[in-house]
């Protein structure tokens, strides 16, 4: 079969589409899914750069999210046949041709959803919904800000917060970027390069009970200052540095929490699990797509040929939402 294969670490050019070995057949509990279009996700980028190596015994091969059709079912697996059209997480080797998934982590592409732009749900799906809602508690009548709104997981992340009834406040880096975000459902747009968050969010809506954050250690000092009472700090990512002081007096004044959470390392079962979030997202989340209250939002899609094109669109001041590889025809 084909996929993305490293050249080494470093930029954009090092990933080739090439022939690699075929993939065994399904083991237990698993299928495999000829997939049609791929997720490009920031852990990508920093797979490619070297700087965030795979689970042990995970293909290397780039990719966690995936949408396609089932080729094969492995032993044990219940309620999917070949053929089904599906969106999947994985912790690894989305980049390809086929790729073997855990029956766990499968979902059904959602009713008005076509085939290829379901790839863009999955991880961003299950990061949104596994932080805000399962972690956090997010409900109607309350305040979400998200920093990075213009992104795949901000995109997403507007729509499962309105569709909730609560308030929502992004940060992003451009006007065109605030603009999709009302159009989105975002009530409150604040400029990152200009606008002061902690003063917005606190004067509009008296602190954030929920802040959904991309960005760490920079940020950590301004987002605890904004959170209202009882709110809840998720931090996703570490986009301005892993290390910083954390104010536990002001912590302990509001009642605060801070939750620092992973997607790809979770198990796949048990508590806390993947396929926990999963069920999750089919029994509560599925239906809001279905009803289109939450849809996926795809900036580009980009052949896999040109895999060396999609990686820097992430970070484009034009790119608002998801970039997707097309790697076959639905």
């Amino acid at each position: 079969m084909f996929a993305v294969t490293l050249e080494g670490y470093g930029g954009p050019e090092v990933m080739k589409w090439a022939q690699v070995d075929d993939l065994p057949a399904p083991g237990p509990g698993e299928v495999a899914v000829d997939v049609v279009a791929a997720g490009v996700n920031r852990a990508d980028i920093m797979q490619r750069q070297g700087l965030y190596p795979p689970p042990p015994g995970v293909s290397d091969i780039l990719g966690l999210e995936v949408s396609g059709t089932i080729a094969a079912v492995g032993a044990g697996v219940e309620g999917w046949r070949p053929g089904d059209a599906v969106c999947a997480l994985l912790a690894g080797g989305g980049y390809a041709e086929r790729a073997n998934v855990p029956a766990t982590q499968l979902l059904p592409v959602p009713d008005g959803v076509s085939l290829t732009a379901a790839a863009a749900l999955p991880e961003a799906a299950a990061t949104v919904w596994s932080n805000i809602v399962m972690a956090a508690g997010l409900r109607a009548g309350q305040t979400l800000l998200i920093h990075g709104g213009g992104s795949g997981i901000g995109t997403h992340a507007i729509q499962v917060g309105r569709a909730l009834g609560a308030r929502v406040a992004v940060t992003a880096g451009s006007s065109f970027k605030l603009d999709r975000c009302r159009e989105l459902g975002a009530n409150t747009l604040i400029n990152y390069r200009d606008g002061d968050f902690v003063r917005v969010v606190t004067e509009e809506y008296g602190g954030a009970d929920v802040i959904l954050d991309i960005m760490g250690a920079g940020y950590l000092p301004r987002n605890v200052e904004a959170l209202a009472e009882g709110g809840d700090l998720t931090i996703i990512g570490l986009q301005d540095g892993a290390v910083a002081e954390l104010n536990l007096g002001l912590m302990l004044f509001k009642r605060a929490s801070v939750h620092v959470t992973n997607l790809r390392r979770r198990p796949e079962v048990g508590p806390g699990s993947k396929a926990e979030i999963i069920a999750e997202l089919r029994a509560k989340l599925w239906p809001l797509i279905a009803e289109g209250a939450v849809t996926p939002v795809v900036s580009a899609e980009v052949p896999v040929v040109d895999v060396a094109e999609a990686h820097p669109l992430l970070d484009s001041g034009e790119t608002v939402g998801k970039v997707l590889l097309t790697i076959r025809e639905p």
